[in-house]
């Protein structure tokens, strides 16, 4: 008999049993006798039976899937973060859909309702932001989310972050400490929660506390060349410390400071936000508020699994520590 002919029917004919049996010794249910298992378990191996996830998923309502939700598949950011998410999700013998709503040829909430099509037991989002569309689609479902590393503006769905304000407080600090006066703080998306109701208003309380001037808020600087085309500018207006929210924009911004012969960290301090593998393969090396990327990520499966079994959150906001990295880019006194 051919392993693919092997069916359930066959399973429970050999070892004497109900097909019912045979699907709770399969899905790991305790009410089965010790003997019977195992009498079960020789035949699905000597038969090299292999249970079929979809029919099991039909049959129970659930498929054992998590939908993953990431903006950017190239982003190191979000793939450090997915390591962790996927360990725990091997542990808790779980399979992982990914879907990319970088392509915006397809409106994010069909995206997302694609997901959901295939009738994930649960989502995990990523990205800097919670869009409408998304947390409309949500809604629209009982499919337990968990946003990791994603502030969404609302206290609808459960979470995994740092304290960002305080971060970007100390690293400002840091800053401010080297003798840097004239600061700025250099973001992706203004708009954005996660630097609208944290790094934004840090920022600018921070200024206003230390009575700075000179000081401002550069947005939309997303990638490298983002990042080399704005030194210019900065220079312009007498900038000397930064704190950069993404990593490649920050590399753009010390090659080009470079480029143009500022001594960094003399002349101009420069702290990313992201801590991804490229602020410490550059030269000089970035000094980094280095969040717990894999952390996030595990911690934030762990949560959905407890949500997928009905077991209850302790926290529905959980806060993880940080750490401020002092590398090259900064002086360090």
């Amino acid at each position: 008999m051919h392993k693919q002919d092997v069916t359930i029917y066959d399973v429970a004919r050999e070892a004497k049993v109900s097909m019912a049996t045979v699907s709770r010794v399969v899905n790991g249910n305790n009410n089965v006798r010790k003997e019977t298992r195992d009498r079960v378990m020789e035949v699905i191996k000597r038969l090299h039976y292999q249970p079929n996830a979809v029919a099991q998923g039909l049959a129970s309502k659930r498929t054992t899937t998590v939908g993953l939700i990431v903006p950017d598949l190239t982003n190191l950011y979000f793939a450090e973060l997915s390591k962790g998410i996927d360990d725990i999700a091997v542990l808790y013998k779980y399979n992982i859909i990914i879907s990319s709503v970088e392509n915006r040829l397809m409106k994010e909430d069909a995206v997302i309702q694609g997901l959901l099509n295939k009738q994930v037991d649960g989502v995990i989002y990523m990205s800097n932001k919670l869009s409408d569309e998304a947390a409309e689609a949500f809604k629209r479902t009982n499919t337990p989310v968990v946003l990791a590393g994603t502030v969404a503006g609302n206290e609808n769905f459960p979470s995994v972050n740092i304290d960002y304000k305080k971060a970007d407080t100390e690293a400002l600090n840091l800053l401010l400490n080297d003798g840097k006066k004239h600061l700025a703080l250099i973001v992706g998306d203004k708009n954005a929660p996660i630097n609208a109701e944290n790094r934004v208003p840090a920022f600018e309380k921070f200024i206003e506390d230390n009575e700075l001037e000179g000081c401002e808020i550069f947005d939309g600087i997303k990638d490298y060349s983002d990042g080399y085309n704005l030194y210019p500018e900065l220079a312009k207006k007498g900038i000397n410390g930064v704190i950069v929210t993404k990593d490649l924009s920050s590399v753009g911004l010390l090659n080009s400071a470079l480029d143009r012969g500022a001594k960094v960290p003399e002349d101009f301090e420069i702290i990313t936000a992201s801590a991804t593998q490229i602020a410490s393969v550059v030269r000089p090396a970035l000094t980094t508020i280095k969040q717990p990327l894999y952390d996030l990520g595990a911690v934030a499966m762990r949560m959905l699994t407890k949500l997928m079994n009905d077991e209850g959150l302790d926290e529905k906001h959980i806060v993880l520590p940080y750490e401020l990295i002092k590398k090259q880019s900064t002086l360090n006194k």
